[in-house]
């Protein structure tokens, strides 16, 4: 299997009721490498105790056993909100190993997997969904929402303003409110980046 599962050490503050589920893709995953969004994650559980759990994929099938064995193995699965995709990628499509597939292949892959998760986007890609593309995503696969950036990132990464969406779902369950606030705290980074959820 291409997907490493990396656990993070004990002494991190653990929220024992949401988890970030990451997922990145990358040239090889057979190598072990630590890579800025894994070392953002760490961050992340030791600021706001929000824990996560990381794999790296590097196709198409990698993609697909690693959310698998997420929903069929994982008995935490419906603790995890957040399903944290970071690839390249075009408006609505993702790159995995020089290959693109559409987001309508992707919810295929997992019809009716996803139910009641935020699949989320890092700005590794932009995500540009018309109205009927995002309501196929959201329909086949029952995720709750879809979210991400219409900018592409540039040299700026989304990391900060994720981990900021992220922690708000410890303090808020409604996503809406959830929004707001991001927009009220992070104004600017949200409107440089484009921050965008299709619901």
């Amino acid at each position: 299997m291409l997907a490493k599962r990396r656990q993070l050490p004990q002494e991190y503050p653990m929220d024992s009721e949401k988890f970030i589920y990451c997922l990145e893709a990358v040239a090889d995953a057979e190598l072990d490498q630590i890579t800025e969004v894994q070392k953002s994650l760490e961050q992340m559980a030791m600021q706001y105790g929000v824990a996560s759990i990381y794999k790296t994929c590097e196709t198409i099938e990698g993609l697909e056993d690693s959310l698998n064995a997420l929903v069929l193995d994982d008995h935490h699965f419906k603790d995890y909100e957040i399903i944290y995709l970071v690839m390249t990628g075009e408006a609505n499509s993702i790159c995995l190993n020089d290959y693109y597939y559409s987001l309508q292949e992707i919810a295929e892959l997992f019809e009716g997997r996803l139910r009641g998760k935020i699949v989320h986007f890092s700005n590794a890609k932009v995500l540009d969904l018309d109205e009927e593309e995002a309501q196929y995503f959201l329909d086949i696969t029952n995720a709750k929402a879809v979210s991400g950036y219409g900018h592409p990132s540039q040299g700026i990464s989304s990391a900060m303003l994720d981990k900021a969406f992220f922690n708000l779902f410890k303090e808020e369950d409604d996503m809406f409110e959830v929004v707001e606030e991001l927009h009220r705290r992070h104004y600017d980074a949200c409107k440089i980046l484009d921050f965008r959820l299709y619901y």
